[in-house]
């Protein structure tokens, strides 16, 4: 029988099924449905501390924010069973906690492997608690910096599109009105580069790859996005290494003292590389 949360993990992954359709942990049965439920085959997981290197940009007995650096996926999972952030957070930390599992200890929120920036873990139950009740209810201001191939039309705007696990790819996710995840994203445009743009993204909601689903379904994916950019993301500017996306600030109360929290990351490196390079060629 699995946990609560382990249920609700479920439900957030559209792994449990109402007559063959992903469903809201809101849902309410009426009797007669056909309720399937996928359960991921377990495998064996020893999760050791390693000596990886991690910028955490604030901690106290509660929290810790950390900046993730592309490339490294958030927990351990098929594919990346070693050298997570969660190996790492076990190093650096004193202590996480247990409510996320024993694969999640501390993780509240992820960020895409290829995506850097910003993130908050959970080091006490009450904390995490706090801040999974903080993230359902999107009292949180999480802002993104994005490279994308395109100029938005208009230059600022929200885009509100469901999403969902896409049928066909269980791997990929796909908007649209028929979709069960309420999904919104605010965006303006910071510079404009002829063919390319640099945005700031405000989510309202979370969804796994919302930014990147939301952005492509306006004709302006990512630049460098494998999955969702097609060749436009991936031909517009030659030799990006990795998905020019950013989680650049993160304001959220704390969750057991409920001071204001205000984290802000500079852009990596590889991002502010490409940047100088776009800037240079519309001078």
């Amino acid at each position: 029988m699995p946990s609560r949360a382990q249920a609700q993990r479920l439900i957030d992954e559209e792994l449990v099924t109402v007559n063959g359709e992903p469903v809201r942990p809101s849902h309410k049965l009426k009797g007669g449905e056909v309720i399937t439920c996928l359960v991921p085959e377990p495998e064996p997981l020893d999760i050791q501390a390693r000596d990886i290197p991690l910028k955490v940009v604030y901690q106290d007995d509660h929290v810790a924010v950390v900046d993730k650096p592309a490339g490294m996926v958030v927990h351990p999972a098929p594919g990346n069973w070693d050298g997570t952030l969660v190996h790492a957070l076990l190093h650096h930390l004193t202590g996480l906690s247990g409510i996320g599992g024993r694969e999640r200890p501390g993780i509240v929120h992820r960020l895409d492997k290829d995506t850097s920036g910003l993130l908050i873990v959970a080091k006490t139950d009450a904390a995490h608690s706090g801040l999974s009740k903080a993230f359902k209810a999107h009292q949180l201001d999480r802002r993104y910096r994005v490279l994308v191939a395109g100029v938005p039309t208009p230059p600022w705007g929200t885009i509100d599109l469901p999403l969902g696990r896409d049928p066909k790819d269980r791997k990929r996710m796909s908007g649209g009105p028929n979709q069960a995840r309420h999904a919104i994203t605010h965006y303006r445009t910071l510079e404009s580069f002829g063919h390319t743009a640099y945005l700031e993204c405000k989510l309202e909601t979370g969804r796994t790859h919302q930014i990147r689903v939301h952005l492509t379904d306006r004709g302006w994916p990512v630049l460098g996005d494998p999955v969702y950019g097609g060749r436009k993301a991936q031909q517009t500017v030659a030799d990006v290494p990795r998905q020019m996306l950013h989680a650049y600030r993160l304001a959220i109360a704390h969750p057991v003292s409920g001071e204001e929290l205000l984290f802000e990351s500079p852009l990596p490196e590889d991002f502010q590389s490409v940047l100088d390079r776009l800037r240079e060629g519309a001078g």
